[in-house]
């Protein structure tokens, strides 16, 4: 994989893209919170550096409370991101597991 288009390529890579800059800017958003959610993950990863602080807590009830604000069914709608997080990490963990497919950390530092 290509450490310049993770994003594109890894399931769910467009909306963790847009939840670590809504995160790193301390907005409020339901990408941010699926970032939250992932930090440790992510920050093993090398996609989220480790003096990030945590902006927010509990990010599972802001996620909840953003998604009922909207409208809708937030109940369906809360499952699907959880589950496209999941699938993104669970793709970004089949990548690293392939030594000729790991992301270069400070490709993606660079990038940001």
């Amino acid at each position: 994989m290509r450490t310049d288009n993770w994003s594109e390529t890894l399931p769910g890579g467009q909306l963790i893209r847009q939840g670590l800059a809504d995160f790193q800017a301390g907005r409020h958003t339901a990408p941010a919170c699926l970032v939250n959610m992932a930090r440790t993950r992510l920050r093993r990863a090398g996609l989220l550096p480790d003096s990030t602080a945590n902006p927010f807590p509990e990010p599972e009830r802001q996620l909840y409370a953003l998604l009922r604000q909207v409208g809708g069914d937030a109940y369906s709608r809360y499952n699907a991101l959880v589950r496209e997080l999941v699938s993104f990490e669970n793709a970004l963990d089949r990548t690293a597991a392939r030594p000729q497919d790991l992301i270069d950390i400070e490709e993606l530092q660079r990038m940001r």
